[in-house]
């Protein structure tokens, strides 16, 4: 990656504001990431402060006076274009994608719905309510994932192959959303990628010995396995790369991003979702991935806040 000048981001970077915690169902990880972001730039000199987000945070953020603020809510009003449609009313900087990229990323049908509309390999789904004949859907996929359309950390997300189990996970999955996906379960490797800007991280690829990468093996499983550099030849990770940048650029999405895709077999790549917000802990994916290329996680900070104040 492009080599950085630390003391001139520093220089240029004034009181910045890490925003975390929140009232999603992501809180807990979200609380994480911000304290690890905000202990960070505490290491580099930055003159940084932290808000745990709640319904005060107008006066905090007029009382905070931020040069920057650095957004690591995950999910509801964090991840979706709210936070970032108040930043934008109170006209403070802040990292990531804007408001609409946000919004279309958070939501999975959208977010689809475009990738497929320009030829982006992502599997098939039907949303799912009262009225859908869930025999027939389970005839038509077989196996399927069931999503909350807006969410993330694999909360609400269960595999399910007959309409008994269909109809209760369906039920699960409305406790974190109003509308839920049936997507196509596609049977193979699990991959995860960065993006900030122009520059790709390295791809992680991801081995659970759990039926999918849910919750606990993102987080609490120690038998799941991150492999970085991935399992893949040249020409196989070429191709990853590609559809990756295309899926970043098709949602307009800026600043730092992760595209989690999975292959099926050996053969063809299907997007799965696009994180606007990815998590920041010391052990989450990206700074997982820039350890590999040499980028420490208190670097990898100081490219966040670079590509912000350069664009």
């Amino acid at each position: 990656m492009k080599p950085i000048n630390k003391e001139k981001i520093l220089a240029k970077l004034g009181h910045v504001v890490v925003l975390k915690g929140g009232t999603s169902a992501e809180r807990e990880i979200s609380l994480i990431s911000g304290t690890d972001v905000f202990n960070g730039l505490q290491r580099l000199g930055v003159n940084a402060s932290v808000i745990d987000v709640g319904n005060d945070i107008i006066d905090r953020l007029t009382e905070a006076k931020p040069d920057l603020v650095v957004i690591m809510l995950h999910g509801k009003d964090g991840e979706d274009g709210v936070i970032q449609g108040l930043l934008e009313i109170m006209q403070l900087p802040y990292t990531g994608s804007g408001v609409l990229a946000s919004a279309i990323a958070m939501d999975k049908v959208k977010s689809k719905f475009i990738w497929q509309r320009l030829g982006l390999n992502t599997a098939d789904f039907e949303i799912i309510n009262a009225e859908t004949n869930l025999d027939e859907l389970i005839q038509k996929f077989g196996k399927v994932v069931v999503k909350p359309v807006n969410g993330g950390s694999s909360l609400g997300v269960a595999i399910v192959d007959n309409a008994t189990d269909l109809e209760k996970q369906y039920n699960e999955a409305l406790q974190f959303d109003s509308v839920v996906i049936a997507e196509k379960f596609v049977n193979g490797t699990e991959f995860s990628t960065g993006v900030l800007g122009d520059e790709l991280f390295p791809t992680v690829q991801l081995e659970t010995p759990r039926e999918f990468f849910d919750y606990e093996a993102k987080y609490q499983d120690e038998n799941t396995r991150f492999i970085c550099p991935p399992e893949l030849s040249q020409d196989k990770l070429k191709e990853l790369e590609i559809l990756i940048k295309n899926a970043y650029d098709s949602l307009a999405c800026t600043g730092l991003a992760r595209v989690d895709v999975m292959q099926e077999g050996d053969g063809e790549f299907y997007l799965l979702e696009l994180n606007t917000i990815p998590g920041m802990t010391e052990h989450s994916f990206v700074p997982m991935a820039a350890k590999q290329v040499g980028i420490s996680f208190d670097e990898l900070l100081l490219r966040i806040m670079n590509y912000e104040t350069e664009n």
